[in-house]
């Protein structure tokens, strides 16, 4: 894949129309109702609802109303944090809110409900089968819980890969789609259990402290391990997104290979991080000390390095479309900074106010899509529809060129003021407050 298509002649060209105005010839075949996305959509929204309202019941049931609003209120603190976190990492390319909220209500829902419901029969049937209520407690939590957490949670990791595929191009969007999910089971499992020490403390007479069964649950799963159930599945995302970045048609056993890895690496993980309580006194902290934090630092470390891998593919994959004329010079050094991106939006902000700054956010999305379209393209990587894909993107940055260019002209002079030559800089605005700004978008 060496060419790439040049520039349109005529700012007035219709998107998608096709030369002397020709109407493809064939129609598609309507697709049957079961088929539609709206009814997909309204079958997944419904699944979800009574999941959500089963859920809500159960662990009503167990934790008692007051428990119930005690647990709520406890564990939604980690929630905007993690959330934060895996949006930022999500910076350079972000997929839809849609995704997100999907994955989080999945997690806190669907995985939630199938978790407690298998977790109980199981364990009910090894106690039966055993007569042993302390050893099924045990294989529980060490081997079915694991087994079947990560099943539920990899399920949503499994249906954005499969159904959102232009949003999946990568490990980053694993990550991210895995963290969410598993923040969403993460609050509802915490709700459970918060709930459930507030009874305790409740039973037997302890006041809210420091020494309650609450705060020592608290602790343990909001301050010092919030971001256990997130990295166990984050396992299972990094299978996917390298499979997703595989070229499509080859080594089809790897594919499926390297996300079933990811799932059984995340259930080791997990299942090690549940049995060490069993490890002695100090086995928990050990395990926690020796190998959750070191792992939490490498997969952090990992995500980092691939955004940051991710900036330099737009760097050094947009120059040859400034070559066709479809971008500007400046373009490519700004897209491939997230300061110069920063800039570039609070520039459209101030001076076209929210359809600018919209216009500029979804210009600085598509041109990452095609730089990462074009990386894949060049390694043989792309799919059937790579040229179609690539007229898409293009034509989506045609469209939005003037509220852009004038917008990352402006981030990447102020970002690398000796980088560019002052040609193509555009005008900067001064921060004298005498001085009348340019305003690129007053006509």
């Amino acid at each position: 894949m060496a060419s790439y298509p040049v520039r349109p002649h005529h700012q007035g060209d219709v998107v998608g129309a096709q030369p002397g105005g020709a109407v493809p010839h064939g129609a598609v075949p309507h697709p049957r109702w079961w088929e539609r996305k709206g009814v997909r959509a309204a079958a997944l929204a419904t699944l979800l609802a009574v999941s959500g309202a089963v859920i809500l019941a159960l662990v009503r049931e167990q934790t008692g109303t007051e428990g119930f609003l005690v647990g709520l209120g406890l564990a939604v603190l980690p929630v905007p944090l993690l959330i934060s976190a895996f949006r930022w990492l999500d910076r350079v390319q972000p997929g839809p809110w849609r995704n997100l909220i999907f994955s989080f209500a999945w997690g806190a829902c669907a995985a939630a409900l199938i978790a407690i419901v298998a977790n109980s029969f199981a364990t009910r049937w090894i106690e039966t089968a055993t007569a042993d209520p302390s050893s099924a407690d045990t294989l529980g939590a060490t081997v079915i819980a694991p087994i079947v957490e990560e099943s539920a949670k990899a399920a949503a990791v499994l249906l954005v890969f499969l159904f959102r595929r232009r949003d999946f191009t990568g490990v980053v969007d694993g990550v991210v789609i895995a963290g969410v999910t598993a923040t969403g089971f993460a609050f509802t499992e915490n709700i459970l259990y918060l709930g459930n020490a507030f009874g305790t403390d409740q039973l037997s007479g302890t006041g809210p402290g420091l020494t309650s069964v609450t705060a020592a649950t608290f602790f343990v799963r909001v301050v010092m391990s919030p971001f256990a159930h997130p990295l166990f599945t984050v396992l299972t995302g990094i299978g996917f997104g390298i499979a997703a970045a595989m070229a499509p048609g080859r080594g089809r056993l790897r594919r499926m290979l390297l996300p079933l890895a990811g799932l059984l690496g995340a259930m080791g993980m997990h299942a090690f991080w549940n049995g060490s309580s069993s490890f002695g006194e100090y086995g928990f902290f050990a395990v926690y000390a020796a190998f959750m934090v070191p792992v939490f630092g490498v997969v952090t470390w990992l995500s980092v390095y691939l955004r940051q891998r991710e900036l330099r593919t737009v760097r050094q994959e947009l120059p040859a479309y400034v070559a066709a004329g479809w971008l500007t010079p400046p373009e490519p050094f700004a897209l491939g900074s997230l300061k110069a991106r920063r800039l570039a939006r609070d520039f459209a902000t101030h001076y076209g106010g929210r359809p600018a700054a919209t216009a500029v956010a979804e210009y600085e999305a598509y041109a990452t899509s095609l730089a990462l379209l074009r990386h894949r393209g060049r390694r043989g990587r792309a799919g059937a529809d790579f040229v179609v894909r690539e007229r898409e993107l293009l034509d989506a940055l045609w469209e939005r060129r003037d509220y852009a260019r004038p917008a990352l002209a402006y981030g990447s002079q102020i970002a690398a003021p000796m980088w560019l030559p002052a040609m193509y800089a555009g005008p900067v605005v001064p921060h004298s407050p005498a001085y009348t700004p340019y305003n690129p978008y007053r006509y």
